[in-house]
């Protein structure tokens, strides 16, 4: 996952909607969303790892990851940074216990964020700084950098999303509306570019919400809705000649 927007209204008949842009190689193999054989959970399926980049489970529970862009410290025998969105989920540990565990054991994948939701507790997890984040009400945005760091696609995710949301007092959006946010294709100014290490055409490829091109891009946008009781998960897929279709599940949380 490399771009999230999100909004935190734990008082609300919706406590929480989250929007998510997956970018990856179109080479490497993943199944969409679908219900994992055995288990009570919901969630696209990296196939070369065998983890997930989000996923939600009949119990209530979320889990998302992006990773933190840092080419010069990536290493290829740490684990993959997916195993931890499904072990949360396959887990009974609240959000907080998963986070203060993982803070002993982070240092054994590349760098990432995390985002975990119990069903009731909203947490994020910022491994570059074994940190746990504590999100405030209201809509906030992460991308392949530090939980506050401010990257343009953040930003204007961010903004859409609220005053998305803003618009609608007595009703609520509509999923494509909601979608759409993730759509957009602009590129940031030079200018505004993050200096991660990459050269500066990927640093300007990587900064739009939607990534098109030959080898790598957005391969899925993803919401999911959580009422009190409901959960609804949409996904749209790409490859890099368009759109390949859509899932869309809803379900009734049960008791964990």
């Amino acid at each position: 996952m490399c771009l999230i927007a999100f909004d935190w209204s734990p008082d609300s008949d919706i406590p929480l909607t989250l929007l998510a842009n997956r970018d990856e190689f179109h080479a490497r193999p993943a199944l969409p969303v679908h219900w994992w054989e055995g288990a009570q959970l919901l969630a696209g399926q990296d196939l070369q790892s065998g983890g997930s980049w989000l996923g939600v489970t009949l119990s209530g529970r979320l889990a998302a990851v992006t990773n933190h862009r840092a080419p010069q410290r990536f290493d290829l025998q740490k684990m993959s940074r997916g195993d931890v969105v499904t072990q949360f989920l396959q887990g009974k540990a609240s959000a907080m216990d998963f986070c203060l565990q993982l803070q002993h054991r982070a240092h054994l994948y590349n760098d990432f964020n995390l985002l975990v939701f119990d069903g009731s507790v909203l947490l994020g997890f910022e491994s570059r700084r074994n940190r746990i984040v504590v999100p405030t009400p209201g809509v906030c945005a992460l991308s392949n950098a530090d939980f506050d760091t401010d990257w343009p696609k953040a930003l204007t995710l961010k903004d859409r999303l609220r005053r998305t949301l803003f618009k609608y007092e007595t009703s609520l959006p509509s999923e494509d509306e909601l979608l759409d946010l993730l759509s957009d294709e602009a590129q940031a100014p030079d200018g505004l570019l993050p200096n991660t290490g990459l050269p500066l055409a990927r640093e300007r490829l990587l900064s739009s919400a939607f990534i098109r091109s030959a080898d790598y891009g957005t391969r899925a946008s993803s919401l999911v809705r959580f009422w009190h009781r409901r959960v609804t998960f949409v996904e749209r897929r790409f490859d890099a000649s368009g759109p390949l279709g859509a899932s869309r599940f809803t379900f009734q949380v049960r008791g964990a």
